[in-house]
């Protein structure tokens, strides 16, 4: 199983609600304050992006309307196409200006989370982290603990997201396991260039993780750092390393021949999405005219 995924930023989304649909501008309406609504703006704007590139559909604004998210009856959000749940599950998460949706096929468990690296307290780490996660906050140095704790706690969220019961239960039920943790210590949680808040400013690929949860499961999942955020993901079962869904301003590519244009999705050959460097049209039917007229893509990779 592949797993996709996108992230935006609050610059990304457009000033217009053209793009949502009626219940979601029904919903929009009733929040009062100004950041919830911008963060919760944010979530359904990349979420409708990444699922249109997923599902291979034209972005723009009268599409993504006919796409809603909306809350299922598990409180977890359910995405809606043309007034049919779609073929696909996703998950949310939004921190400090940004966020990230993952998409993946109908019928898996998938959650995911981001969060702003940032320092936590003794406190916190002994109220919510399970004994064998405290020992191994205790190996590493001060300078790497705002990071690994920062990992930890996000790979719980996305657990218990994906667990369907997000923060109603105990959070020490799931316990977090890094996968070669020592070299992850070393090489993924320590970085060359660090802000003055003890914040990594680098991206790295990818690395493993895996969930136990109260009941003996256990899940795999995956972790990255990306300036100053971590994000995770987990889901059942298990996946290969998530795939990036192009974003909007790379995902819809304009071809023109010089008279016509069209836009190019980049398609989906075994679960990479794929960068065309050098894009031109071809009429397939240069003396046919009108809606028989048929225009073909030649791609070089």
């Amino acid at each position: 199983m592949n797993i996709y995924w996108l992230e935006q930023t609050e610059a990304d989304v457009p000033s217009e609600e053209d793009w949502l649909g009626p219940d979601e501008m029904l919903l929009l309406s009733g929040m009062r304050f100004a950041k919830r609504r911008a963060d919760w703006r944010l979530g359904r704007w990349t979420t409708k992006q990444a699922i249109a590139a997923y599902l291979q559909l034209t972005i723009c604004p009268s599409a993504l309307a006919d796409m809603q998210i909306l809350a299922a009856p598990s409180g977890a959000p359910q995405a809606w196409f043309k007034k049919q749940i779609a073929p696909l599950v996703i998950s949310i998460s939004h921190s400090s200006g940004r966020a990230i949706c993952a998409v993946a096929p109908s019928g898996a468990a998938l959650g995911c989370d981001l969060e702003l690296i940032e320092a936590r307290s003794e406190c916190f780490v002994s109220d919510y982290f399970t004994t064998e996660e405290q020992a191994t906050i205790s190996r590493v140095s001060p300078n790497q603990r705002m990071q690994l704790v920062t990992l930890l706690w996000s790979a719980k969220e996305s657990a218990l997201k994906m667990l369907g019961v997000g923060l109603r239960i105990d959070t020490r039920l799931v316990a977090v396991n890094l996968v070669a943790e020592s070299q992850l210590v070393r090489e993924n949680c320590v970085s060359s260039a660090v802000d003055t808040n003890g914040r990594a400013c680098c991206n790295n690929p990818w690395q493993p993780l895996q969930v136990r949860y109260a009941g003996g499961q256990v899940f795999d999942g995956w972790w990255q750092r990306a300036d100053y955020f971590v994000r995770t993901l987990v889901a059942a079962p298990a996946s290969g390393r998530p795939v990036l869904i192009p974003g909007p301003e790379i995902g819809m590519l304009p071809v023109s021949d010089g008279n016509q244009s069209v836009n190019v999705l980049p398609s989906d050959r075994d679960g990479i999405f794929l960068h065309l460097r050098d894009v031109r049209l071809r009429d397939a039917n240069p003396a046919g005219k009108g809606a028989n007229s048929r225009w073909v893509v030649q791609t070089h990779l």
